[in-house]
């Protein structure tokens, strides 16, 4: 099997509602779309989220690299040697983890439909489905609880409240939360909005409520705060922001700073050095769990086949399509009262794009 063609399109996409985290407010997200065509009946697409932040690369900088670099260098190749494709491709375009996770999803899209099985068998099949968590942005108290509401009602049972801006605001609104909804699991993702000190008093604040996880509470830059904290604390700390690649993992892992790590693709570079990365989380006992950016639904699909495919990633929050507005992807898998089942399709699921 040899690519014959690679093509791509932009899609600017509305979200349903604007949410802010500790750092910015965000109404739209940038996905690219990537289509590559071979020598048989089979075609294999990917996604790029690109985010300044978190990826290293705006969309012009996606677009280059998709000109520029990816496309020529896609031409002709096997889809079965990615190993060596995403090595190469890597090298010629450092920090930009958007665009590999973007080649790495098609190629693996490619290839699991090649074996004619769902990318999550293909990759391991260790589980049929998981729950994930959704998230509230930071909003005023009365919205939060609304929101809260309208997700339980939904039939979600995790929900992942975002902060880091109040410190004060932040242990009232966990508070008033598990005294409406106490049969919700919640999670809490301070976006390296909090000091040590602002972080080790809002666990002691909220310790009667039993949060899952304490996400990314410091600034990625000062990593060693996240082993102060977790000296100090009792519950789950996970890195988001501070886990970036595989020498990120093994510092965080060497250094004992955290319990857990936050996945995403299109931090990483995609499947491929997901699974390496999280290899490495598994051997220090560090648990996994599965993020995304703001994606359509073509990218979720790949975070829920990678998140399905491994035992120790027992943790999804893989929300990042449900506002996304006109998401051309349907069907890749479904949504029942917040757990995640894939499709029976080969590969990403049956894409028609």
């Amino acid at each position: 099997m040899k690519i014959t063609n690679v093509s791509y399109e932009r899609l600017d996409l509305k979200l349903s509602s604007p949410y802010t985290i500790a750092y910015e407010t965000i109404d739209s997200t940038v996905n690219f779309i990537l289509k590559i065509e071979t020598d048989s009946a089979l075609v294999g697409y990917g996604c790029a989220a690109p985010d300044k932040l978190v990826t290293g690369e705006h969309p012009a900088e996606v677009e280059s690299a998709l000109k520029d670099i990816i496309i020529p260098h896609l031409k002709g190749k096997d889809p079965f040697t990615y190993a060596r494709v995403l090595m190469e491709i890597k090298a010629a375009l450092p920090k930009k983890s958007a665009s590999l996770a973007m080649v790495d999803m098609a190629l693996h899209d490619l290839i699991s439909k090649k074996a004619d099985v769902p990318l999550y068998r293909f990759l391991g099949g260790y589980r049929l489905s998981i729950p994930t968590s959704i998230t509230i942005g930071i909003l005023p108290l009365e919205e939060t609880l609304k929101q809260a509401r309208d997700f339980v009602d939904q039939g979600f049972t995790i929900l992942k409240i975002k902060g880091g801006h109040n410190l004060a605001e932040d242990i009232e609104k966990m508070t008033l939360l598990h005294e409406k909804f106490p049969e919700v699991t919640f999670r809490f993702d301070g976006n390296q909005g909090y000091s040590v000190v602002d972080s080790v008093a809002f666990v002691k604040a909220t310790s009667q409520i039993g949060i899952e996880i304490f996400e990314q509470p410091t600034k990625q830059e000062k990593e060693e705060r996240l082993g102060e904290v977790i000296d100090q604390i009792d519950i789950p700390l996970m890195a988001d922001e501070s886990l970036k690649t595989l020498t990120d993992v093994f510092r965080l892992a060497q250094n004992e700073r955290v319990d857990m790590v936050n996945i995403k693709l299109m931090k990483v570079g995609g499947i491929f050095e997901g699974t390496r990365i999280n290899s490495v989380a598994k051997s220090a006992n560090i648990e996994t769990m599965v993020g995304c950016n703001d994606e359509c639904a073509l990218g979720i699909s790949a975070g829920l086949h990678f998140a399905l495919s491994r035992p120790n990633i027992n943790y999804a929050d893989l929300d990042g399509h449900l506002e996304v507005m006109k998401d051309p992807f349907k069907d890749l898998f479904k949504l029942e009262k917040g757990i995640l089942y894939p499709s029976d399709a080969p590969g990403l699921g049956k894409i028609n794009f």
